[in-house]
């Protein structure tokens, strides 16, 4: 198995839009396909970090409407699992118009599954007298079932929490790895994989010269800069371009995002802040496209601990983390000492910053975990760290990451469930239940 390879093929690739609402749209287009029969009615059942990521956030070709139950019309209406989270680039007047009848006649719903931890989205569609099913699980195009008539006709058919799991079996493999053996993997890519290194950075930039169009987080750093708060230093132009492709993003900008761990709001940290720093400090271009790697493969090990959709903010912890760890790559490789130093600083400053929903808010959250980033980093290379009697920091990384780990999914356990309560209590007070 090529561990790398398969991180990205697993959890490296576009997105046209938020990756939980699209995920709900690829489930109904793979279950559309497989009905045959144009779609009447559609129910999605989806665990609540997708719940709560599909609420606030604008489906791209949508004509500005939000949420998962949009999407899910849509790619049922689209029966195009080929494009899988690309598939909304396909999006026509049409389809909108067919999409959004289904939706206001009452003939989609949407139920968020109580108590269940784990990344799984369900889209039952019907139409003429047949219903198909399918159940996504453990990764955003990962397809466990897919049903026709009650029939199992499609899918790996095994549980996501278990090794022999074929499909992401890596992740198993990755987490019984330590830190230097997951960033070893960073300089084994080829050719193919660099210039897909490349294509994410570039798309993650295309996605940026979108955002200052949308007036959010990165038009305010522009006006602090402007008022004289704010420096045109390194850390400024790395947080002013990730800002400006989050509001893209969060705005449903026409343009995919090239996404790491599974998450567009992740890549556009984990590929744009390595890209910017290394650049700015003179890195040579090859070594910047292996810092990159290093940032997929540490991302991805992070999830490994603290879950695929958690409840703490990926892109502070994860992409946070790998990002950190990326710019020591940089200037000193597999340098174990300076790597644990950066990550025990990152998850000292931002341990327990709870994601609260993909929203355009965080965009602000994406600026806080790139200057933590950086900062980390360059503190961790000067020989500084947060020590282990420092909260959750651990002597080593992994310990570290364990500690992450259970204050995550043992002692904040309550977040999601209180956190959905707030959400439907504003949605009912807003008259938007």
């Amino acid at each position: 198995m090529n561990l790398l390879k398969e991180v990205f093929a697993h959890e490296v690739y576009p997105a046209f839009g938020c990756t939980e609402p699209i995920s709900c749209a690829f489930a109904a287009a793979t279950a559309a396909a497989e009905l045959g029969e144009p779609v009447e009615s559609l129910r999605l059942l989806v665990d609540p970090g997708t719940y709560k990521n599909g609420v606030a956030v604008v489906v791209p070709r949508s004509g500005g409407a939000k949420g998962n139950l949009v999407a899910a019309a849509l790619g049922a209406v689209l029966a195009r699992p080929d494009r899988k989270l690309e598939l909304l680039d396909e999006t026509t007047e049409e389809v909108l118009r067919r999409a959004m009848e289904m939706c206001d006649a009452g003939r989609c719903e949407i139920e968020c599954v109580a108590g269940q931890n784990d990344f799984r989205v369900e889209a039952v569609v019907a139409g003429r007298g047949h219903e198909a099913r399918c159940v996504l699980s453990g990764g955003h195009t990962h397809v466990e079932r897919i049903e026709k008539d009650g029939q199992v006709v499609g899918g790996d058919g095994k549980e996501t929490d278990t090794s022999h799991n074929a499909p992401l079996a890596y992740r198993a493999a990755l987490k019984k790895m330590g830190m230097e053996e997951v960033l070893a993997l960073a300089g084994q890519f080829d050719a193919e994989d660099r210039a897909y290194l490349r294509r994410g950075v570039e798309m993650n930039l295309a996605l940026s010269e979108l955002g200052f169009e949308v007036g959010g987080t990165a038009a305010q750093l522009r006006q602090m800069h402007r008022d004289g708060f704010l420096a045109d230093d390194m850390f400024y132009r790395a947080k002013l371009a990730v800002a400006s492709a989050v509001d893209a993003r969060m705005a449903g900008a026409g343009q995919a995002a090239m996404t790491s761990g599974g998450s567009g709001n992740q890549g556009i940290v984990a590929t744009l802040t390595p890209y910017l720093v290394g650049r700015d400090m003179g890195i040579d271009a090859e070594l910047i496209d292996e810092s990159i790697a290093a940032a997929h493969l540490v991302n991805a090990y992070v999830k490994c601990f603290v879950g695929e959709l958690s409840v703490i903010c990926g892109c502070a912890m994860a992409a946070g983390v790998a990002t950190a760890t990326a710019i020591v790559y940089q200037q000193q490789g597999i340098d174990v000492r300076r790597i644990t130093l950066a990550t025990g600083n990152v998850i000292g400053d931002l341990g327990g910053l709870i994601c609260d929903g993909a929203k355009p808010g965080c965009a602000m959250k994406a600026v806080t975990a790139v200057d933590s980033a950086i900062r980390s980093a360059l503190m961790a290379l000067k020989g500084f760290g947060l020590s282990a009697d420092d909260g959750l920091v651990g002597q080593t990384v992994e310990d570290s990451l364990r500690n992450l780990g259970r204050i995550t999914l043992e002692g904040m356990f309550q977040v999601d469930p209180t956190l959905l309560r707030i959400i439907r209590e504003k949605s009912a007070a807003s008259g938007k239940a």
